[in-house]
């Protein structure tokens, strides 16, 4: 089951609650209130392709950076090419004269 953060609006009280996606609404455990709030914390990074980090994972050098669009770029100019034709990637920032 997936865990929900939640704020009371009436006393400022966070919680964590476990529940199903469809299950009815719930009160605030230090107040009782049924004025809540769902609160976002973090979300999960699901990434393929330009959007995936470069280096260790979180703290990618300046260096790591370019090569990893020096890598993907030209895939991507790929696809655009197959999918929308050779109009579609004019403008587009090259990394090789070839591309």
């Amino acid at each position: 089951m997936p865990m929900y953060d939640y704020r009371c609006k009436d006393c400022g009280y966070e919680f964590t609650e476990t529940h199903g996606f469809n299950e009815s609404a719930f009160d605030c455990p230090e107040c009782e209130s049924e004025n809540l709030e769902r609160l976002i914390k973090d979300a999960p990074t699901f990434a393929k392709g330009m959007l995936t980090h470069a280096g260790d994972g979180w703290k990618a050098t300046k260096e790591e950076l370019q090569a990893k669009w020096r890598e993907e770029t030209p895939k991507l100019h790929k696809k655009l090419r197959d999918k929308l034709g050779d109009d579609a990637i004019r403008g587009l920032p090259k990394i090789n004269d070839d591309d």
